[in-house]
């Protein structure tokens, strides 16, 4: 079970910040090879929900209220550690998410950017997809809402 902390990018404490820089690197960088820039001026809007074992960051989303990202709300960087997955923490960093955006935006209705792979999580949790498939920093994603 993970313990979760949820901040503005201002509240966070500078090991806080660090530890989710590397999170988001260890996955998004060197797990899936990929070469972007993680580090995109919008952390600064976002809502963070950190998921913690222990002392240890293995879950982390952000979340963006209608209209920072999306014309709806929105969640992006859903990161789970390699070695944590089996314990199911992307299910649950993600009803944690969904939590933090009605409580924090009064919303219900989100929109988010998937990888394609990723589907099928994404509809466990109640996402549709909408449209076509896109390339996103060279990797396939498909747009999908959950109301």
């Amino acid at each position: 079970m993970l313990s979760i902390t949820i901040k503005y990018f201002s509240e966070l404490t500078v090991p806080e910040l660090y530890d989710l820089l590397r999170l988001r690197s260890e996955v998004f960088v060197v797990e899936q090879d990929c070469v972007y820039q993680d580090v995109d001026n919008k952390d600064q809007k976002a809502l963070h929900v950190l998921g913690y074992e222990g002392d240890t960051l293995v879950a982390y989303t952000r979340l963006f209220k209608p209209g920072d990202y999306f014309e709806q709300a929105s969640i992006g960087r859903v990161v789970v550690v390699a070695n944590r997955r089996k314990h199911k923490y992307g299910y649950q960093i993600m009803e944690n998410s969904f939590e933090a955006i009605s409580e924090y935006f009064n919303e219900k209705t989100i929109k988010i950017s998937a990888q394609c792979y990723l589907q099928q999580f994404y509809n466990n949790l109640g996402f549709k997809e909408i449209g076509e498939s896109y390339l996103e920093d060279g990797i396939p994603h498909i747009a999908m809402l959950r109301n």
